[in-house]
């Protein structure tokens, strides 16, 4: 499995390393939008002080850890169907789904370049908001950090197996991945918390993975907070985990196995 692994990862690197701008792009559109929030905090932060009490941090240090995180799950959510698409478009998929290396594999392998990719501008956020605005993160527990991180990884990286099955079968039209691409930063608590939401997105927002992952992540960073002081979201994305992964990867199994019937893995 990591020989494959590697396999996908070296033709991956080869094929994004001749696009010569592709980080530094990347690195200003980071860039700009931290600049963005930064602004928007000054004019506009105040008024969110009363949701942010239990964080004890302001506007800006919350929405740029939210930031920061949902750069690197958000891509989870997005490398399978968007590489299933790529694949399809160059003429590659059937080869690369015939070949004798399990399917939980090939999905692994498919979204590992993007992962890494993701860590970048991860680490980019995190950064900027130590070296040039001063955000003080000595308060992490870092085992908390850890296991929410995980499990939010496994909890995105099956919505987003599930998104790629409607790929596989449908091409184009994705209704999951609009869906929850549309939702999850909205009402998930990524740019603002879910308390300025009236109640009736806040019962919304709990049935999204992100909600629980936003809030703990945010409190095992500023505040410290243990894994029993998170049990609740730690509870909730372990669920998503449970339910979610096995799940995904049965659906994906179906629509190869529908397209495979249908001839249809090299149409695009």
């Amino acid at each position: 499995m990591l020989k494959q692994a590697l396999a996908f990862l070296k033709k991956d690197f080869l094929v994004e390393s001749s696009y010569k701008f592709a980080f530094i792009s990347r690195a200003f559109g980071v860039l700009a939008g931290v600049l963005a929030y930064f602004f928007i905090d000054r004019l506009f932060g105040h008024r969110m002080v009363p949701h942010l009490e239990e964080f004890g941090i302001s506007y800006f240090s919350y929405v740029l850890l939210g930031m920061a995180f949902f750069s690197y799950i958000g891509v989870g959510m997005g490398s399978f169907s968007i590489r299933i698409r790529a694949e399809q478009m160059q003429g590659t998929l059937e080869a690369v789904l015939l070949s004798p290396a399990k399917v939980s594999t090939i999905l692994f392998s498919l979204a590992v370049w993007n992962l890494l990719f993701a860590a970048l501008d991860t680490a980019l956020y995190i950064g900027l908001g130590v070296f040039l605005f001063k955000i003080n993160f000595a308060g992490i527990n870092i085992l908390s950090t850890l296991v929410i991180f995980i499990l939010s990884v496994i909890s995105f990286s099956s919505l987003g197996i599930l998104s790629a099955s409607f790929i596989m079968v449908f091409k184009q039209g994705n209704p999951l991945g609009w869906i929850i691409n549309t939702l999850e930063g909205l009402i998930g608590g990524v740019y603002f918390p879910v308390t300025v939401m009236p109640g009736w997105l806040q019962f919304l927002a709990g049935f999204l993975p992100i909600t629980y992952a936003v809030r703990a992540i945010e409190l095992a960073v500023y505040r410290g907070y243990s894994l029993w002081q998170l049990k609740t979201e730690y509870a909730f994305l372990m669920v998503f985990s449970i339910v979610l992964l096995p799940l995904s990867l049965s659906a994906f199994k179906y629509a190869l196995r529908k397209a495979r019937l249908q001839g249809s893995l090299i149409q695009y």
